[in-house]
């Protein structure tokens, strides 16, 4: 069933990362003149603590191996081949074992500094598709997503001088419909755009909620409009896909040509593991001819990155295995479910996604010192409507018991 995923021992993934660090470059053995980099500096970060030795990420954070560049794609710095073999191993197990690409299918992709960047990443690559392939301009191409969308998409078209068109949701439900399709892509449509770049929601991070891109797809292809559709899973991606098995927010969906997932949310890997899959060809649109001093070029929006980072991921993914993923996100969701029994008890209205973790309390429920006090997350600092509890590991049941007390 899995491909590229299995669950190993610790000394197995010592092995294996130890090995891999092995295979990089020694800047105190080999006589490397060239390269603007090297380890941690020494007077600060010691290479000669006796507790490195069985530890694979702090070592590796040590080494500082450079993952410049998208290392899928082809060529890449050979000082660091060995640490991005252990990326492109991930990029593999995301395509494939948690997103379902075909097995005979290829993937790009690369570990971001965050689900923004990838997600920009995504926004970035069919930008330059539409204005080289179809000879578009910036006006005429629109980025479409609900009105839950993650602040990410805004900042893109700030960025990438695109506008920006929000997909109504309903109050209750929080679902897009192909109605509220419609009437955004007939406000963009009547201004003369000509292709929309549709970003699809996998749990969105104040609700959790869930889009159908079958709406997006239906709608635009029955007005003729060119468009890509990426997924958003900087919250959902290493949840939802365990929590729901069918749905159309993969690569088993043909219409979707990218995915965002964000390890440092619910893998709990370090902050700066976005993570950015594609279906093959078209990373070649964002890439920079002008990094010609990097082998192998960069496409990518971050340049240098951590190699760190993606070898956490990795570790993490790795010491679960898919089984013990599966089972980790078994119980958060069976949390979430008495959470939800102990709040319909009390008739506090909420939003839940049945395949989510996130539970967004109206606000009119929750007073302003119970939210300070529980640290519960609104929709909005200065007039919150809604207040959110999201279930991680750390939000046992006895945590969420008193707060349920407080609200009684």
């Amino acid at each position: 069933m899995y491909q590229y995923w299995d669950k190993k021992s610790e000394e197995e993934i010592k092995e294996i990362v130890f090995g891999s660090l092995a295979k990089n470059i020694n800047y105190d053995e080999q006589n490397v003149l060239g390269v603007p980099a090297s380890y941690l500096d020494k007077t600060v970060f010691s290479q000669d603590a006796a507790f490195l030795k069985d530890a694979p990420f702090l070592s590796t954070l040590i080494k500082n191996p450079n993952h410049i560049g998208c290392h899928t794609i082809g060529a890449s710095e050979p000082f660091f081949a060995g640490t991005h073999e252990i990326e492109k191993d991930l990029i593999k197990i995301c395509a494939h074992d948690i997103l379902h690409g075909d097995k005979e299918e290829e993937f790009d992709g690369y570990v971001a500094s965050g689900g923004t960047e990838a997600n920009m990443q995504a926004i970035w690559i069919y930008r330059n598709y539409f204005k080289q392939e179809k000879g578009l301009k910036n006006e005429e191409i629109c980025i479409l997503t609900s009105q839950d969308n993650h602040y990410s998409m805004d900042k893109a078209g700030n960025v990438f001088s695109l506008p920006v068109q929000k997909v109504g949701v309903s109050e209750n439900g929080r679902f897009i419909s192909e109605e509220s399709v419609q009437a955004a892509v007939d406000i963009q449509k009547a201004k003369g755009v000509k292709a929309f770049i549709v970003v699809a929601n996998m749990m969105t991070t104040m609700f959790g909620s869930i889009d159908e891109p079958e709406f997006y797809s239906t709608v635009l292809e029955r007005e003729g409009l060119d468009y890509f559709i990426h997924v958003d899973g900087a919250y959902g991606g290493f949840y939802f896909p365990f929590s729901q098995k069918e749905h159309h927010l993969d690569f088993r969906n043909p219409k979707i040509t990218s995915v965002t997932l964000d390890a440092h949310k619910m893998a709990q890997a370090p902050y700066g593991t976005g993570i950015f899959v594609i279906r093959k060809n078209y990373m070649r649109y964002a890439n920079t001819k002008e990094a010609s001093y990097v082998e192998g070029e960069d496409s990518t929006l971050i340049g240098s990155r951590s190699g760190a980072n993606a070898v956490a991921v990795w570790m993490i993914l790795s010491k679960y295995g898919p089984y013990g993923w599966m089972e980790k996100i078994f119980i958060l969701q069976k949390r979430a479910a008495w959470m939800c029994e102990q709040l319909d008890d009390l008739k506090v209205k909420y939003y839940r996604h049945p395949s989510s973790n996130i539970i967004t309390i109206k606000s009119e429920f929750i007073t302003a010192e119970i939210a300070k006090k529980y640290g519960l997350v609104p929709d909005n600092h200065h007039a919150p409507k809604w207040n959110k509890i999201v279930i991680m590991d750390h939000v046992t049941i006895e945590r969420l018991s008193e707060l349920i007390e407080e609200l009684k």
